[in-house]
């Protein structure tokens, strides 16, 4: 291809993703949100060409003096949100938050208890993963399978025997709150500190749905900003606890991160506005969506785990798909039909079905956003029916998504500004 015709495909492909994205599918992927138009407008700013190593007012490079006003105001912000006394952006995604706060906990060789796999543990808290990597020893707590939680008694007895440097909760597949309370105290019982990572249930916590791990002894909580929490992709840790606190932030730079991809600092700050003024509205509606679509999926005939338990507490699904050809299967029909959804392993798997897991994993943050509410989770459920129980077109199906996903185009829970005078921002267009 020639130059100009090559530049014409880049431009087609993004065109193309934007559109199908953010006008015609439903996604359900719980690890992904949107910003709202003013966020995205404040996200493509000369920031994002910028460095700014170091901390605010104490820089390694020269003009970062409006930088640094927007770093210390987006810090306010997020402690003000997550009421924390200090907080910290530089991190660029929720993993290098952990890195940093696992690093600064441990050293190599030192011992960490984390929630098991089934209990929704994330990759960085793993050997696989940040953990190995820093050469941190892993121990799992064991598992309920009853109440789809940490064996709380076998845990606390755990933590207590093997007195580790830390112990992680928060997860990936996350339904329901892990027991923080009494890890808390058995960890601090053994001089260990308790890391909470929020990444999943952010929006949740700071919309005040679920309550804040630092209120119930966590030590430190970490976060990424873009699930629950609808900013810009990136990291955050926030504390109480001023002697905790004060050398994880001293170590994500130089440690983890070089420069922390400034123009996340805005669009972060604008968020955590929003989530100031809106979140508790929105948070509340991601719980009753969840709530509703589970209600909704089981009455169509599809096994949601949890039912015990009301299936969920958080703004995800888990849904058994094994009689339905598996996770991978499933994910990959769905998204012919337009509907986005992720395969993920269910508490009954063993790790050697990673590539084909019994479960799917539905989010409803996105589409909550949107301004989606129970009766439209019910339409997604009878569209999902439609597919993978009656076996109907795969055609027909993607049509009906994409004229109901039509009614959903503005983002909601979201300031309503006019630019006006900064008309160097220009709102990015969605297609």
């Amino acid at each position: 291809m020639s130059e100009s015709q090559t530049l014409e495909e880049i431009i087609k492909i993004t065109y193309s993703h934007n559109k199908w994205r953010r006008t015609e599918t439903l996604n359900l992927i719980p690890s992904e949100n949107v910003m709202s138009p003013l966020a995205e407008s404040l996200y493509l700013t000369d920031m994002m060409s910028r460095y700014a190593e170091g901390k605010p007012y104490k820089r390694y490079y020269q003009g970062t003096k409006f930088v640094d006003e927007i770093e210390v105001l987006a810090n306010k912000l997020i402690s003000q949100v997550s009421n924390a006394k200090y907080s910290d952006l530089k991190a660029t995604s929720g993993t290098i938050a952990n890195a940093a706060v696992f690093r600064t906990l441990a050293n190599c060789g030192d011992k960490a208890v984390i929630a098991p796999v089934q209990a929704g543990a994330h990759v960085s808290h793993t050997r696989f993963g940040t953990l190995g990597a820093l050469g941190i020893k892993q121990i799992d707590m064991s598992y309920d399978q009853e109440i789809y939680n940490i064996d709380v008694d076998n845990a606390v007895k755990l933590i207590e025997k093997e007195a580790p440097k830390f112990v992680v909760l928060g997860g990936s597949l996350y339904l329901f709150p892990h027991p923080v309370k009494e890890i808390a105290e058995a960890a601090h019982s053994v001089n260990a500190q308790l890391v909470y990572d929020a990444a999943h249930v952010y929006g949740l916590i700071t919309g005040g749905v679920w309550e804040n791990p630092l209120s119930q002894g966590a030590d430190v909580m970490t976060a990424s900003t873009h699930k629950t929490f609808p900013g810009p992709q990136g990291g955050v840790i926030v504390s109480n606890e001023e002697e905790v606190f004060k050398p994880i932030s001293k170590n994500v730079f130089p440690w983890f991160v070089s420069n922390h991809h400034l123009h996340r600092l805005p669009a972060t700050a604008v968020t955590a506005l929003e989530m100031i003024k809106f979140g508790h509205e929105y948070a509340s509606q991601i719980v009753k969506n969840a709530k509703s679509l589970a209600e909704s999926l089981v009455s169509r005939g599809f096994k949601v785990i949890g039912e015990e338990l009301g299936y969920t507490s958080s703004h995800q699904v888990a849904i058994n798909v094994k009689e339905l050809g598996g996770g991978a299967y499933v994910a990959k029909e769905l998204e012919e039909a337009n509907i986005i959804t992720n395969k993920n392993l269910l508490p009954q798997d063993t790790p050697d079905k990673v590539e084909n897991p019994s479960g799917i994993r539905l989010g409803v943050q996105e589409m909550t956003r949107y301004g989606m509410k129970e009766d439209d989770m019910d339409r997604i459920a009878s569209f999902m029916e439609s597919l993978l129980i009656r076996k109907e077109s795969k055609d027909k199906i993607k049509h009906e998504v994409i004229e109901f996903r039509s009614q959903f185009l503005e983002v909601k829970y979201t300031f309503n500004i006019d630019l006006g005078k900064y008309s160097s921002f220009k709102i990015p267009m969605l297609i």
